[in-house]
């Protein structure tokens, strides 16, 4: 068995920014802030698109109005959309009581040998233009409303086969 040696002494070996317990636990909380900051954008990414595009981001202002039903449209980029529908009222005079933002519903009024049936065809639907009446004799009024897509299908098909009237609320 050879003899022990004994190791000479010398100055220790330092490394360039060493190992400090303060710089790990910032270096941590860097990591953690960047894998949450990762991980919301990957769900945002992920997330339902809306109509326009745009992700992750609620609509600036939900939608004011109700489809003919009552219930309240799901989804701003579904079916259940604004849209703008111009309509012709029967009665001028009626029209001229309404103002940009009111609340109407429209009715349809099917005349018929029996007398009559009536229907609403769309409720809560918002006034955006009332434009100026013209000298067409007993022809009615335009109004154009916001409402459902769904909705304007609705309002064209009545008005084709209708008299169409709005009360306000």
């Amino acid at each position: 068995m050879p003899a022990t040696r004994e190791v000479p002494r010398f100055d220790p070996v330092r490394v360039r920014g060493g190992h400090r317990p303060g710089r790990l636990v910032r270096h941590r909380r860097r990591a953690v802030a960047a894998g949450l900051a990762v991980t919301a954008t990957a769900l945002v990414a992920a997330g339902p698109r809306d109509a326009d595009g745009a992700r992750g981001h609620p609509p600036a202002r939900p939608p004011a109005h109700a489809s003919a039903s009552g219930e309240r449209p799901a989804h701003p980029g579904g079916a259940a959309a604004p849209v703008t529908a111009p309509i012709r009222i029967s009665d001028g005079a009626t029209v001229r009581l309404l103002r940009p933002g009111d609340r109407v519903d429209v009715i349809a009024a099917e005349e018929t040998v029996s007398g009559g049936d009536a229907r609403v065809v769309a409720r809560g639907a918002r006034v955006t233009k009332v434009p100026e009446p013209e000298d067409a004799g007993d022809s009615g009024a335009l109004v154009v409303l916001s409402v459902p897509r769904a909705t304007a299908a609705r309002l064209a098909g009545a008005s084709a086969t209708a008299r169409l009237a709005v009360t306000l609320w």
